[in-house]
């Protein structure tokens, strides 16, 4: 009998050890949960925290774009004749022949050494280039400097300086959506010719000729048809707000979209494309796109969350020298193959990333090559700081 509570004895005892060993080890995979989600929480309150930072530093640069129009569109100050008659002497038609043949588009006097902007398409390839002003001038040109990637080109005529009449620049930056503006060019070879619109959009994208994406574009639907390639845009002060540069058409001919690119991107550019021929653009080094809710939850991220996701880093480029991570499985997002579990930025110098183009035309606008930018990134689902040292875009 003894025997018998004997074993009983070791039975209890080694039941209420197995016990005990399964409630600590319940416990602690509960603490170890806990503090994962924890982690994960201070994560997202991280994220949260900055970009309702963000938010209100664009709540402050909206609170100025209300002070403008409070104020009204202080550039209706001139008649359409009064702007065409100050303007038309500055337009000149841009003639050139390539080896696939010959073509025609527009461009406008910037100064009076005989300097003329244009786009780069309209000069690109081409093996004479002919300039012939208002008054049936016509002179030889010569390239100065082009940037292929913002489709801008500077070139230069040998004229009398009675004949170079330098456009008046205004600022891109301050236009408004529904401002009227004026495109004049040399649509079809017509020179001199006028159209007038508004302003349909601001900060649009655009494709170059050569597949390459332009950013911050001016969208309005003045008349634009072949031709008018580099002619200005104006504003009802008469100052060049844009250059006139591309449609959306299913016809090649206008269909009410057309697009500009801003003068702030030529001010920005033009003094070294005069001196050197050439324009560095900041680079990252990174192939990325936006963070839907199906690529979020892929990542096992809040639905909501947005920002730019790092697809890969460029080998040896600024990004991967700074210990951006790109993807490292892939995911069927949508039928198609998404490489993700890759850094996501969300901001960018204090501003916030909700898309890849919200960081691309912040780099444009703000940064150049051998800059700093401090980027704010998810990572496993905590927030944290990363500073980038900003490359060269290399050349086309």
């Amino acid at each position: 009998m003894e025997e018998v509570a004997d074993r009983r004895r070791s039975l209890l005892y080694v039941a209420a050890v197995i016990l005990i060993i399964l409630n600590l080890a319940a416990l602690t995979y509960f603490v170890l949960d806990f503090r994962l989600r924890i982690s994960k929480f201070e994560g997202e309150i991280e994220a949260l925290r900055f970009q309702v930072n963000s938010l209100q530093a664009e709540l402050s640069s909206l609170r100025d774009e209300m002070k403008i129009l409070r104020v009204g569109n202080a550039s209706e100050s001139l008649t359409l004749v009064e702007i065409y008659n100050r303007t038309k002497w500055s337009v000149v038609l841009i003639s050139v022949r390539t080896p696939f043949g010959r073509g025609t588009g527009s461009g406008f006097v910037y100064d009076k050494e005989g300097r003329i902007i244009t786009n780069n398409h309209v000069v690109e390839d081409a093996r004479e280039i002919e300039v012939t002003f208002p008054d049936g001038t016509i002179a030889e040109a010569e390239i100065v400097g082009t940037d292929p990637y913002v489709d801008l080109a500077v070139i230069d005529v040998d004229v009398p300086e009675s004949l170079l009449r330098p456009v008046k620049f205004g600022n891109s930056s301050q236009l408004l959506v529904g401002e009227r503006v004026i495109a004049i060019g040399n649509p079809f070879g017509l020179e001199g010719t006028m159209t007038v619109g508004v302003v349909s959009a601001l900060g649009r994208q655009m494709r170059a000729p050569r597949g390459f994406v332009i950013v911050d574009v001016i969208q309005t639907d003045a008349a634009i048809n072949p031709g008018n390639s580099g002619g200005p845009l104006l504003n009802m002060r008469g100052e060049v707000v844009g250059m006139n540069t591309a449609i959306v058409s299913g016809t090649g001919q206008f269909a009410g979209i057309g697009f500009a690119i801003p003068i702030d991107t030529i001010k920005r550019e033009l003094p070294d494309l005069i001196e050197k021929g050439t324009y560095d653009h900041p680079y990252l080094g990174i192939e990325g796109m936006d963070v839907t809710p199906a690529i979020a939850e892929a990542m096992g991220l809040d639905p909501s969350t947005r920002g730019c996701l790092v697809v890969d880093v460029v080998e040896g480029g600024p990004a991967e020298k700074a210990g951006l991570r790109g993807g490292t499985t892939e995911a069927i997002i949508d039928g198609s193959r998404v490489k993700v579990g890759g850094d996501i930025i969300i901001g960018v110098d204090g501003h916030a990333v909700r898309q890849f183009y919200d960081l691309v035309l912040y780099m444009e606008r703000h940064k150049r090559p051998g800059d700093r930018a401090v980027l704010t990134i998810l990572r496993e689902g905590k927030t944290m700081n990363v500073e980038v040292i900003l490359g060269a875009r290399p050349p086309p």
